[in-house]
């Protein structure tokens, strides 16, 4: 498991319930859901889903949810396909994954039926 951790987050990927969960101080504060399409040498990670729970809300926790699970799937070597709207926002603000990100194809809507 690929973790990151800074000042007591961590960020795992959580490949069996296929999300990436992140933690403060060991407390499971959120996750960011993902659908793997597609094989080598261009698989598609689909994020579809991020939620931080009310509890852990203000601290900037989704932004570093999303920083590492995009960074982690993109060092795998998937291809991102932003269809919740807040990666879809994030991806907005942020350009460092603009050459990883492809749009959103009614094959990824399928995929996610």
């Amino acid at each position: 498991m690929n973790d990151q951790n800074q000042q007591g987050v961590t960020v795992r990927d959580n490949p069996e319930k296929g999300r990436f969960d992140i933690l403060v101080e060991g407390a499971h504060a959120g996750f960011s859901m993902y659908k793997d399409l597609g094989a080598a040498p261009v698989p598609q990670r689909i994020f579809y889903h991020t939620v931080v729970f009310d509890e852990f809300e203000g601290r900037g926790l989704a932004g570093i949810l999303t920083r590492t699970a995009l960074s982690t799937s993109v060092q795998a070597g998937h291809r991102i396909v932003a269809v919740c709207p807040y990666v879809k926002k994030w991806l907005s603000r942020h350009h460092d994954f603009d050459d990883a990100t492809d749009p959103v194809r009614p094959e990824h809507l399928r995929a996610l039926r």
